[in-house]
This record gives structure tokens, C-alpha cells and sequence, in this order.
């Protein structure tokens, strides 16, 4: 919201008392933000930080990397995109869809096994047998869609490498987005899922059950870029927020680590 000072500058000079322009960010700026469904709570809590100390209307979007790309490429109006990967990224760099310039790598993530968090189950990724005896006869494993959402391929990356994805892919119950398939397990309709460490934080109904070895998969990476054609200057200034020490620490309490620290 304006401050009262704005409000008394925007009468001032819509009358002729000033006669100079106010400050674009004075005078109501619209971002929409395009970002993927696994950082909801931290960019709720970000984009709230911001619109604190800013005369800018901030929009997001939520969905997985692959749909909001895609929406990208058919021209929906989004000024920032936020990938949970870089592939995503690179195809609309390629596709000249954003601006290759703007683009860094924003923060980092976990992948970890979960389970509802009344059951007592406890399974080791180490042994195939414990994880079909929590699966049981007819239990799936909720994951992320493993062809197009980044979450879904990591876990898929995870499960080949240790040797379990062609036994279990038959028992995959497939998400939209991650974060239905957090749903899934909290809710109890799946024993076990497959999701991000910082899912886990937000969600209290699931616990982790044990962390899948970042070797076992493509690193978990983060990019954030400005969409073309959409280069303002609230668009740059919330990117430019999105790698402030205010902006870091919310992260860091949602579970996220930050891509470039030590």
C-alpha cells in the first residue's frame, strides 16, 4: 500500500502543485512472478517483505517449472520466472524467452524420502526390502511427474542410481507439481513420496524419513531470470530483492540453502 507521504505527492502533482513526476516506484508498479510450486512459503514470505517497503503490486504464479515455461513460451505476461532447475531455463534462454543477462542462480535444495507423520514407518533407501514392506501390497510412491517436473526427474535420477527405479516405477503415483505430491503423503492417500527437503519443512504433516545423497542426482539448482519483453524497473529491483540478505534468510527458515554460499 502507498504511504500517506505518496498518496499526499500523487494529489500534489495530479493537480499541478508539483509539477515534476513522482518516482516509478511511487506511482504503483505490477510485477508477476512466475515461480515454481516448491517455493511457495518462502516466496509468499519474500514477495510480503517486499510489497512491506514497496510501492509495487506483486502477483506469483505457482505450478510446476515445465507448465510455467511453457506458459512462457505462449506469451503469458510474466516479468520474473523462477526455475527449481536449470534445464527448464536453458530451453527458454535457447528460445529467446528470457533475458539471458538477468539470469543467476538463485538457490539450492535437498531431495528427501517422506513419510505421513503418524506413521511409524522407517524405511532405509539402502534396503529394497524395508521400502516394499512400508509400501506394502498396494502402496504407491507419490512423486512429482517424472518426465517434466524437476522434482520428478531429480527423484527419478535418485531411484536409477540406486538401483530401484525399474521396480518401482510401476508404483509411482505421478503429481502435477511437487507440492501435490506432498499432498498425497500428508494426507495419507500415499506411505511414502518423494520430495524436496524444504517441502518437508513446510508441510507438517509428512517427516523425512532420510535424505537422498545429492551425488545421486543432477544438483538441485534454482535460477531466476527476468522474462523478455518485461524488463522494468520493478522488475529488476524484485529481482534484485530476491538476492538480498533479507530475501536469503527467508529462505534459508523455508529449508532452501543459497546457491554460490559456502
Amino acid at each position: 500500500m502507498k504511504s500517506a507521504l505518496a498518496r499526499v505527492l500523487a494529489v500534489l502533482f495530479m493537480v499541478g502543485g508539483l509539477g515534476v513526476a513522482l518516482p516509478a516506484a511511487a506511482q504503483g508498479d505490477r510485477v508477476l512472478v512466475f515461480a515454481a510450486a516448491s517455493l511457495k512459503n518462502a516466496v509468499d514470505d519474500v514477495a510480503s517483505a517486499y510489497e512491506a517497503s514497496h510501492d509495487t503490486d506483486l502477483r506469483v504464479s505457482y505450478a510446476g517449472s515445465s507448465t510455467l515455461a511453457r506458459q512462457i513460451e505462449q506469451g503469458a505476461p510474466a516479468a520474473v520466472y523462477i526455475s527449481a532447475n536449470e534445464a527448464w531455463m536453458d530451453r527458454l534462454e535457447e528460445r529467446g524467452r528470457i533475458m539471458a543477462a538477468t539470469r543467476v542462480d538463485l538457490l539450492r535444495n535437498d531431495l528427501v524420502l517422506v513419510a505421513p507423520s503418524d506413521r511409524g514407518v522407517r524405511p532405509t533407501l539402502a534396503q529394497k526390502s524395508d521400502l516394499f514392506a512400508a509400501l506394502g501390497a498396494n502402496g504407491y510412491l507419490a512423486m512429482a511427474n517424472t518426465e517434466a517436473v524437476p522434482a520428478g526427474i531429480y527423484g527419478r535420477q535418485a531411484l536409477q542410481q540406486l538401483g530401484l527405479w525399474n521396480e518401482l516405477q510401476g508404483r509411482i503415483a505421478q503429481a502435477e507439481d511437487v507440492r501435490a505430491a506432498l499432498a498425497l503423503v500428508a494426507r495419507g492417500e500415499t506411505p511414502l513420496g518423494v520430495v524436496y527437503a524444504s517441502d518437508a519443512v513446510a508441510e507438517h504433516g509428512v517427516r523425512v524419513i532420510e535424505t537422498f545423497a545429492a551425488d545421486s542426482h543432477d544438483p538441485i539448482i534454482y535460477p531466476a531470470a527476468l522474462v523478455t519483453d518485461a524488463d522494468t524497473p520493478a522488475a529488476r529491483d524484485f529481482l534484485a530483492f530476491l538476492q538480498s540478505e533479507p530475501a536469503r534468510q527467508l529462505f534459508k527458515q523455508w529449508g532452501f540453502s543459497i546457491a554460490g554460499a559456502e
